[in-house]
């Protein structure tokens, strides 16, 4: 139960070689795939997390083994939430910019088929936002999947708050 059949180090290298080749599959996958999960998005993200259990293991079946290769996942967490919240470029490569889906009252569909977004996702986040389509002035998909959604200003805004005349 608590001796390793493998050598203690090849425990922590099998999983920051997974965690290492997770981050970047994830990362290609797409800013919706974390958004918003579907029951599909769902299932494949329990799948994943059976497929890479072995990997993680290496036949290791002992507490200690389980604890290193968890100990390391949580520090390269660590590792990388550090890195990206002290460096804008490290920000970019593990998370990405948002992208312009939207201006001036229309939507480029062209930039919402590359990054995966349903239409009706769109629609829905101009409802949340109570803006119509004429109204829009820009729309983004934020780095973090969701979708912001800027509206026109009806009416100018002085600086005290009060409505211009």
């Amino acid at each position: 139960m608590f001796e390793l059949s493998v050598p203690w180090w090849e425990l922590p290298l099998r999983a920051a070689v997974i965690y290492a080749v997770l981050l970047v599959l994830v990362r290609l996958s797409g800013k919706r795939t974390l958004g918003q999960f579907t029951p599909f998005d769902l299932l494949v993200v329990l799948l994943l997390s059976e497929a890479v259990s072995a990997g993680l293991a290496g036949g290791d079946e002992s507490v200690i083994g389980a604890l290193l290769a968890a100990v390391t996942l949580f520090a390269l967490n660590l590792v990388v939430a550090v890195l990206t919240a002290r460096s804008t470029r490290w920000q970019t490569l593990v998370e990405g910019d948002p992208v312009l889906i939207g201006r001036d009252g229309r939507f480029f569909t062209d930039t919402l088929k590359k990054n995966h977004v349903p239409l009706k996702d769109v629609e829905r986040a101009l409802r949340e936002a109570d803006c119509d389509l004429k109204d829009l002035k820009y729309a983004f998909l934020e780095a973090d999947g969701g979708i912001s959604v800027l509206k026109e200003s009806s009416a100018a805004v002085n600086v005290e708050g009060g409505h211009g005349a």
